[in-house]
């Protein structure tokens, strides 16, 4: 079986750090041997700037969505606006969504009403989602439980194996990207060792998440995504080419639309 591009599963290409410099990353990226790279919106204010790098780079491919952190700057019009979307621009996942009980001072009751609208759009449409789950995975899971849908992916998960079995039962694959790769990072670490090689996917969620090679204030980049998999490589001792091959099956598996 010949093995397919890399795909990073999640990354901010519209981010106001690559502005300066966006088709040298993009570049950089295919050089590097990742084909497609998923971008996910954070709210109405970058639906359109999302679709527009979609058109830009035909490696990009769209996810449309409200952020949990961006939710109390939404109204409800902007769930019918994102329902106009979903039906002329065809995204790859809605996302990325979900919730967000990490940060202090932010509505629950608010982030809970989108996300619930939000996974009914996803069945109506019958499209996977890309969840945000910061100290939230619980709460997550059970509106799942509630509100099926067709699977999806787990960004930057940190929960427990439990957790992470319960997803992958629920048709969803694991995002792992730079935070695995801190030697500190010991429960990340092991998870990417010991889950079934099955049930991950690789992700940048650049700018945001460097890996340890670039330090804390380091910009992530999806060029970094092959070294991703090599670290994933080195903890489970097998080759990269191994993670290489099944993470992309995983990733067009959950995401069929990815083309």
């Amino acid at each position: 079986m010949s093995v397919r591009g890399l795909v990073d599963s999640h990354c901010h290409l519209d981010a106001s750090e690559f502005d300066s410099d966006r088709d040298a990353v993009v570049e950089q990226a295919r050089r590097a041997g990742v084909e497609k790279i998923v971008v996910p919106a954070i709210g109405r204010i970058n639906f359109d700037r999302v679709l527009a790098l979609a058109e830009r780079y035909p490696c990009c491919m769209p996810a449309l969505g409200i952020h949990p952190l961006f939710a109390e700057q939404a109204v409800p019009e902007d769930l019918e606006i994102l329902r106009d979307k979903l039906q002329s621009a065809r995204p790859v996942a809605i996302g990325e969504i979900g919730l967000d009980f990490f940060v202090e001072g932010l509505d629950r009751e608010i982030q809970e009403h989108y996300f619930v609208e939000q996974l009914k759009l996803a069945r109506e449409f019958g499209l996977p989602v890309i969840l945000h789950v910061r100290r939230s995975v619980d709460q997550v899971l059970k509106h799942l439980r509630r509100i099926e849908v067709r699977g999806g992916i787990a960004h930057a998960f940190n929960g427990s194996r439990q957790q992470a079995d319960i997803f992958n039962k629920l048709g969803f694959k694991l995002g792992f990207g730079g935070a695995m790769t801190w030697s500190r990072a010991l429960h990340l670490r092991e998870l990417a060792t010991t889950l079934p090689l099955d049930s991950i996917v690789l992700e940048t969620d650049a700018p945001d998440i460097p890996p340890e090679w670039l330090g804390r204030s380091g910009r992530n980049s999806p060029e970094y995504l092959p070294a991703i998999a090599g670290a994933i490589a080195d903890l489970r001792g097998i080759k990269v080419e191994e993670v290489i091959e099944k993470t992309t099956q995983n990733v067009h598996e959950v995401l069929p639309h990815l083309g």
